[in-house]
């Protein structure tokens, strides 16, 4: 006697027809829907399977397969995806700040201008990071990656050679922070960034992670002291409501030549190199370019003064000391700033900080 469950195709034996079973009754008898959406009890002593409608052994063996091929794919996304993110080194003596960083790794640690290099995102917050990464493309934006980072974890976000890199020069990075608990509700972060394609031929610009354990181009996204404290007066507006007696425009902050150097909170690194200050350098003498690099020096200065900037890391690189000694000499007329050599860590010997002490 056939054994039928639910949704087996079956032909009558004493009557033309057949239909689908839709319920055991019991171990004699099943109901039968038939064509026209009745349902009959039948003995099953009066049916017979109808494999006319069932798919046939060959079949089953290549949906078997298809299925098992199905899963192993799933299963070798999932690992490919496992493999992008990793931990961060959070606990070493170099660890940069907490907040969210993008960094260019090359896979050539030896040799720094040459072969591949992965583009990785860093989550260094204890908060959850869902977070989308957009790239700009002649006038418009292509989304190249989105997702979620857990606390204190990296993603590889692409690995790109580098004839690639003029496309992944500008764009945008914009993510929320969560966590299930928290003393307080981070603002989301909103990151452009614009990187000169000629900064990752020079040695100079790659300096050792402590995040990452490994020399690259590390952008500071944001420090999370700023997520969490950027936009204190609309948190005030929202509590007091919208007819708050704060005027509009206090809390729209004009930007200053200063900010786009921003690392931190009141903290900036400004890279003096001629390369970074000018597309083009033809024509331009030893004087020129020293002219060009001492104007910038003061224009920033002044700007992180009057924005109340307390640390700006002004690098200078080694040469000939002339530009290094011209700043140092410089300083000497702001009378509230201090300056000491920057951290040969991270800059080598070819760095200097200006600490500002602010008036209040």
């Amino acid at each position: 006697m056939a054994n039928y469950k639910v949704g087996d195709r079956v032909s009558f034996l004493n009557n033309v027809g057949g239909g689908k079973v839709t319920k055991i009754i019991d171990s004699r008898m099943v109901m039968v829907e038939v064509e026209d959406g009745f349902e009959i009890p039948t003995l099953i002593t009066e049916i017979v399977p109808d494999f006319r409608n069932q798919p046939s052994r060959q079949q089953q063996i290549v949906d078997t397969v298809q299925q098992e091929i199905k899963e192993k794919e799933l299963v070798q996304q999932q690992q490919e995806e496992d493999a992008r993110h990793g931990g961060l080194r959070r606990f070493s003596k170099e660890a940069e700040k907490e907040g969210a960083y993008l960094a260019f790794v090359p896979h050539e640690q030896q040799w720094l201008l040459t072969g591949a290099l992965d583009v990785v995102l860093v989550n260094h917050t204890p908060y959850e990071m869902l977070y989308t990464f957009t790239i700009k493309e002649e006038n418009q934006f292509v989304n190249v990656d989105y997702g979620q980072l857990d606390k204190y974890e990296k993603v590889v976000v692409e690995t790109i050679s580098r004839e690639d890199l003029k496309y992944w020069c500008n764009g945008i990075i914009q993510a929320i922070f969560t966590a299930e608990t928290s003393d307080t509700v981070l603002m989301p972060l909103n990151a452009p960034f614009a990187l000169r394609s000629n900064r990752f031929f020079k040695e100079g610009s790659y300096l050792m992670s402590g995040l990452l354990g490994e020399k690259a181009v590390m952008i500071c996204l944001s420090e999370l002291v700023v997520l969490k404290n950027s936009d204190a007066d609309l948190m005030k507006i929202a509590k007091e409501g919208l007819g708050s007696k704060a005027p509009k425009q206090d809390l729209v902050k004009k930007e200053s030549p200063i900010d786009k150097h921003r690392t931190g909170q009141g903290e900036a690194t400004v890279d003096l190199h001629i390369g970074e200050l000018v597309d083009n350098i033809a024509g331009l003498s030893s004087h020129d370019m020293f002219k060009i690099q001492m104007d910038y020096f003061k224009k920033v200065l002044d700007s992180a003064i009057a924005a109340e900037y307390t640390k700006v890391t002004f690098i200078h690189g080694v040469g000939n000391g002339v530009l290094k000694n011209a700043i140092i000499e410089e300083l000497k007329n702001y009378e509230n700033t201090k300056n000491h050599m920057a951290s040969i860590a991270k800059f080598g010997v070819g760095a200097i900080d200006v600490v500002i002490k602010i008036e209040r």
